[in-house]
């Protein structure tokens, strides 16, 4: 039994782990996020209880706890009822305590009644995984030291680490911290790495926050989410079926004049909207602007240099320092000063909630007419593409 019924060289106990860890991380992902939480997909029943299962014994967390957990991180992000946000706890205590805030909220009842609904109810639930959650992990246990022998106990602390290390801590902490955004959605949500790998996708976690209902989380042609492509390879076996996946913009390139799908097209894909807002004018104007600063006054220059990333920030996560010195900046340029009330202005279209489709056709209209009045070509040039958005391509 000191080798276990495996018997494997030291390399292939290195391997069984990944891969056992993986299988979580794919769990989580798959099920818990995009399948129970968002319902980005269908699954197969089967393989629902298995990923449902595996979750049992690797890591003794609940279908309901974890779904109405995760909800309430985006129904409350970044405020003080959010049960996760380095925002609030600091950065140190959400990556290295993250599994300490999720065990703290998940005895919180009216967080579970209010968030987990339509998340497993069954025999199982009720007489297996609930009543003995923290069993399961001994029966991983047993199971390690069976399959590896001593080493079995080295690779269960592995197991019971990799989730609320990577899961509660790296994405629940980091990912809202550092790294590079594609959306300016209002939260501090970032994408870690563009390549999701290690934890099965969930390091994009900027593009998921801005499209949560999406099954796949990538978003540019250099993004990998490996849960997406588990997702296809289920799809294919008839074991998945995916559900929503985040907009893709489309473009008519005949047309001339804002219409009531043009008004669609703009409100489903604003966030790529802003993102085209960004790259095809803030920036070409700030560049522009930057240019004509005589590089001996350094003080301007660098003030005007400052101001690109607050230019594109989401204006409700700029702190007051970040306010003044964009408001400085602006008062120094006058072009960057309209593309930024421009934008402001197209942000505020489809933040009238109240209003008609006819109505928002109107101010978008009246948008695209003082955009290309402005005499900025940039602004101009974009004005003419939003025209030409459409919420379905054509042939």
């Amino acid at each position: 039994m000191i080798d276990g019924l495996l018997n494997l060289p030291w390399w292939g106990d290195i391997l069984a782990a990944l891969a056992m860890t993986h299988l979580t991380i794919v769990s989580v992902t798959i099920y818990l996020h995009r399948h129970q939480t968002h319902r980005a997909l269908d699954l197969h029943p089967a393989v629902a209880h298995v990923f449902r299962f595996w979750l049992w014994i690797s890591t003794g967390m609940l279908t309901k706890e974890w779904v109405a957990i995760h909800r309430k991180h985006h129904a409350k992000c970044e405020t003080d009822e959010d049960p996760h946000s380095p925002k609030i706890f600091g950065i140190r205590k959400v990556l290295w305590q993250g599994a300490e805030l999720y065990r703290t909220e998940a005895k919180n009842q009216e967080t579970l009644n209010k968030y987990g609904h339509n998340t497993p109810d069954d025999w199982m639930e009720r007489h297996v995984y609930l009543p003995l959650n923290t069993k399961g992990i001994l029966f991983m246990l047993l199971i390690d030291l069976a399959l590896f022998g001593v080493i079995g106990i080295s690779i269960w602390a592995v197991q019971m680490m990799w989730i609320p290390f990577f899961a509660a801590g790296v994405i629940n902490g980091i990912g809202h911290f550092a790294g590079y955004r594609n959306y300016e959605c209002p939260d501090q949500s970032t994408n870690i790495v563009p390549f999701g790998f290690l934890i099965g996708g969930e390091e994009l976690h900027n593009n998921h926050h801005a499209y949560a209902s999406s099954a796949k989380f990538s978003s540019k042609w250099w993004e990998f989410d490996l849960g997406w492509g588990y997702i296809r390879l289920f799809e294919m076996l008839g074991l998945a079926k995916v559900r929503k996946v985040a907009p893709v913009p489309h473009f008519n390139l005949n047309k001339q004049r804002c219409d009531i799908d043009t008004v669609r097209a703009v409100v489903i894909n604003r966030f790529q909207v802003m993102a085209h807002f960004a790259a095809e004018v803030l920036h070409p104007v700030h560049r522009e602007e930057l240019s004509k600063v005589d590089p001996r006054d350094r003080e301007q220059w660098t003030l005007l240099k400052r101001a690109r990333w607050l230019l594109t920030r989401e204006p409700t996560l700029i702190d007051e320092a970040g306010r003044k010195r964009l408001n400085l900046a602006l008062q120094h340029s006058g072009a960057l000063k309209t593309v930024y009330i421009m934008k402001e202005r197209l942000q505020d279209i489809w933040k009238r909630s109240a209003a008609t489709h006819e109505q928002l056709r109107h101010a978008l209209e009246e948008w695209c007419t003082q955009a290309e009045g402005t005499g900025i070509q940039a602004l101009r040039e974009f004005s003419l593409r939003l025209k030409t958005y459409s919420v379905t391509p054509v042939n």
